[in-house]
């Protein structure tokens, strides 16, 4: 089948050629092929041009979230119960650099072997990763990201278990009341879809500004302005950063910041934010457990040139909450929530009141935050009770007290 050139020159300009032009060269294929093997061959064509090739059944898949393909040309997908293979031939290594080419410039972006990496988004909303040897052994290696056709609200999670009832209203009053927190949680946990939930919850009179590398973060609110970073070219020029899109979105009449995930220097620029008057912001951040936040922050403030006693006294004054998302099989859920509460020493730490165990059979159940719960070590709960247990006891009741004035809800286990 030989493709128009307007799809080409569209394809090289980055932008997804018109359904219509589609259309067209499918039409055009009639005569030959008869109209059962013409329909078939617009669906492939469509494929190939405007989506995944392919991949793009698996990205139509409702149960697909994560598409992995490695360099020996095999292909693997998760459907929320870890990663599998499955039998999709993508041809030569030839052939799979190429779609991961066209992939990147239908999402804008330029991948040959002297900017031989890209993370972009599609214009179908699939989060694409592709990077070329001799970076990567083998041929080239694409992930793709496939977001859930309808953002998941928040009463969908507490429907399918995801928030325990009793939980609902502490963390709806984050939201109502404008208490600034951080999603927390290992890659897949489901630290986004939280997030956009809770987002969801916001008066609608509010204006929300999302700031993300890559976009992400899907809100249903009728009030979302969404700012995406950009890399830079192969002349190492364009890029804009994501504290440079903070102090935009500082500019833009925020009523709440929201940053995507916070991973780099720009952490600085949210404390700043969050402690001058900035009430509701929020973002996710990348640690295994809610005790491993202040260190995960203490490092990236360490990135952005800040003191130890400066991130402290930042985070004691800014960050209000740590709701921690854990993935188990198939299940994510809210395994913990914790108020950020200065120890004697003046360190900040995450003292969790509400906190979820895993009993026989892998059933989770709600509790109230316990000693162990946590892990142990400096920056842990176990380390802190076995030093001073009364002492840590009395920060938990605290901690308990100052949730509940926050939400201004009951703390239910």
């Amino acid at each position: 089948m030989t493709l128009d050139p307007m799809v080409w020159e569209q394809i090289r300009a980055g932008r997804a050629p018109d359904a219509e032009v589609v259309e067209r060269i499918a039409r055009s294929e009639l005569a030959v092929l008869g109209s059962a093997g013409a329909a078939d061959a617009g669906a492939r064509l469509s494929a190939s041009v405007l989506g995944a090739g392919p991949l793009e059944r698996l990205t139509e898949d409702p149960a697909v979230t994560d598409i992995a393909v490695n360099g020996d040309g095999r292909v693997w997908v998760d459907r929320g119960a870890g990663m599998e293979q499955v039998a999709v031939s993508l041809g030569s290594v030839a052939v799979r650099r190429a779609m991961a080419v066209r992939l990147a410039a239908l999402a804008g972006r330029r991948l040959d072997d002297t900017a031989a990496y890209v993370d972009a988004v599609l214009p179908t909303g699939v989060r694409l990763h592709a990077i070329l040897p001799p970076l990567v052994s083998g041929g080239p290696h694409v992930t793709l990201r496939v977001p859930a056709r309808v953002p998941l609200s928040f009463e969908d999670l507490v429907a399918a278990g995801s928030v325990p009832v009793g939980w609902g209203p502490v963390l709806r009053g984050l939201v109502e009341r404008r208490v600034s927190f951080l999603v927390s949680g290992g890659t897949g946990a489901g630290k986004t879809t939280l997030l956009g939930a809770l987002l969801g919850l916001a008066d609608q009179r509010e204006r929300i500004l999302v700031v993300e590398d890559v976009r992400e973060l899907a809100v249903e609110h009728p009030h979302v302005v969404h700012l995406e970073g950009r890399s830079p070219n192969v002349e190492g020029v364009g890029e804009v950063t994501m504290v440079t899109l903070l102090r935009q979105a500082l500019r833009m009449r925020p009523d709440r910041i929201v940053v995507g995930e916070v991973r780099g220097a720009e952490v600085r620029e949210l404390l700043s934010a969050l402690n001058t008057g900035h009430e509701g912001g929020a973002g996710t951040i990348h640690a295994n457990a809610a005790s491993d936040v202040v260190a995960r922050i203490e490092a990236l403030g360490a990135l952005a040139g800040m003191s130890l006693p400066a991130v402290h006294a930042q985070v004691l004054s800014a960050l209000a909450v740590v709701v921690q998302v854990r993935r188990h099989g198939r299940e994510r859920a809210v395994e913990s929530i914790g108020v950020v509460m200065g120890d004697p020493g003046g360190r900040p730490r995450v003292v969790p009141v509400l906190h979820r165990v895993r009993g026989e059979g892998g059933n989770l159940a709600g509790s109230e935050g316990s000693e162990g719960s946590e892990g142990s070590g400096s920056g842990g709960i176990g380390g802190s009770a076995e030093g001073d247990p009364a002492g840590w006891l009395a920060l938990r009741r605290a901690a308990r007290e100052r949730l509940v004035a926050l939400v201004g809800a009951e703390v239910v286990p």
